[in-house]
């Protein structure tokens, strides 16, 4: 029988998987430096406008990034500084360890060989269907 995880560190899993994406994670970077719109983005990016969309989405549903109409357009933001400081910890952590992250047989792997779609959800999950 699988244990669940102590009381309390869903949410916490819940944000990693949301920063567990490199796109997600360059749009953020890209957002901390200041408020872009999606064209913005997919130029300075090099990404389709179709996958800045969908990354922005998570990242709102997550509220991790918000953003503000002026007329026909929208300007995206980070809504919390102190992501700041957590991406921060993060690179310094990577620092430390060297290519131990990169190497583990299960988070080092290339992201397209890793199983989880957006939000880090299994397919069968969120499709319903039974995998």
């Amino acid at each position: 029988m699988a244990m669940s995880p102590p009381l309390g560190l869903e949410p916490a899993a819940a944000l990693f998987r949301s920063l567990g994406d490199p796109t997600r994670l360059t749009l953020l970077r890209r957002l901390a430096s200041g408020e872009a719109r999606v064209v913005d983005l997919t130029g300075e990016l090099g990404l389709a406008q179709s996958t800045v969309s969908k990354h922005l989405a998570c990242l709102r549903d997550c509220g991790l990034v918000d953003y503000r109409v002026d007329g026909r357009q929208s300007f995206y933001a980070l809504t919390r500084p102190e992501l700041l400081d957590l991406l921060r910890s993060a690179e310094q952590v990577l620092a430390a360890t060297g290519a131990a992250v990169a190497l583990c047989p299960v988070y080092g792997a290339p992201t397209a060989t890793r199983p989880g779609p957006v939000h880090g959800t299994p397919t069968a999950a969120r499709s319903g269907a039974d995998a």
